[in-house]
């Protein structure tokens, strides 16, 4: 048995989709026929105007059946701050995330990803996430649909902040999805991503294994994928742990290959 299992972030392939390369309805089977991977992670980036096109969805869904593929989650981006200060704002982006829990729904997902933006004092901004994310978390799990915060940028690439956030919803339907390499704050300012990921572990109902460059030994240069996973996996988990190439000095292919061989060698049998 392996002590985890692999999917392919949609984001991996981000040029070739923006470039037109590759369409979203081809994913499932691309991840299956080019890197025999049997599950995916979506971002809504890629198909933005289709969260309530049924016809649209039922294929994507199909097409992820025929090949033997799963689908996860869907990442959402640019659905507005679920930590607004300004009530009505925060209350629109809420509601402007329903959509994506019922395609996530349709789709046979387990959850969507959203985000920790915010203003203000820490404190405010945590009290401020906590409610957007309880009501959207309220919501989603009438769908029974979780709701996943990464580790994103700003205060929300501060482990223990958002590990706090999460404590501060508690509901079974809310955790994290602790990205190896989303930590950095502002300016020069990074959080330590090996305390970050530890802190986001216990809430995890998603990995995602970030990569940028590999040595000639094949490790990635900026994060210990032995040390990394060893964190995963002593806090108990052995579900998906998605691979998310953002490098540019190989190709797409050759970064979500390169990943995928590193991974392997840290757990997968």
């Amino acid at each position: 048995m392996p002590l985890f299992h692999l999917s392919l972030a949609q984001w991996s392939l981000h040029r070739m989709l923006f470039s037109g390369q590759l369409e979203t309805l081809d994913f499932p089977e691309f991840a299956r026929t080019r890197f025999d991977i049997d599950a995916v992670e979506y971002v809504n980036t890629f198909f933005k105007d289709k969260a309530q096109d049924r016809a649209y969805l039922g294929d994507l869904k199909k097409r992820a059946r025929d090949a033997g593929v799963r689908s996860l989650l869907i990442m959402v981006d640019r659905e507005g701050a679920l930590g607004d200060p300004d009530d009505a704002n925060r209350t629109a982006a809420v509601e402007n995330h329903h959509k994506w829990v019922e395609a996530a729904k349709f789709l046979g997902c387990h959850s969507i990803r959203v985000n920790a933006h915010s203003d203000g004092t820490p404190d405010q901004q945590r009290d401020l996430v906590a409610d957007g994310l309880r009501r959207l978390t309220e919501f989603a799990a009438q769908h029974e649909i979780n709701v996943l915060i990464e580790n994103h940028g700003g205060l929300s690439s501060n482990g223990q902040w958002l590990a706090s956030v999460i404590t501060q919803v508690d509901h079974p339907r809310c955790g994290t999805l602790p990205d190896f390499g989303n930590f950095h704050i502002q300016g020069d300012e990074w959080y330590d991503r090996d305390q970050g990921v530890a802190e986001l572990m216990p809430f995890a109902k998603a990995v995602s294994a970030k990569s940028h460059d590999f040595d000639e030994a094949g490790n990635e240069i900026n994060t210990d994928y032995h040390r990394m996973m060893k964190i995963v996996l002593d806090a108990g988990y052995h579900g998906y742990v998605g691979i998310e190439y953002e490098g540019e000095k190989l190709s797409e292919i050759d970064g979500i290959a390169a990943t995928k061989r590193l991974l392997k060698c840290v757990g997968i049998r």
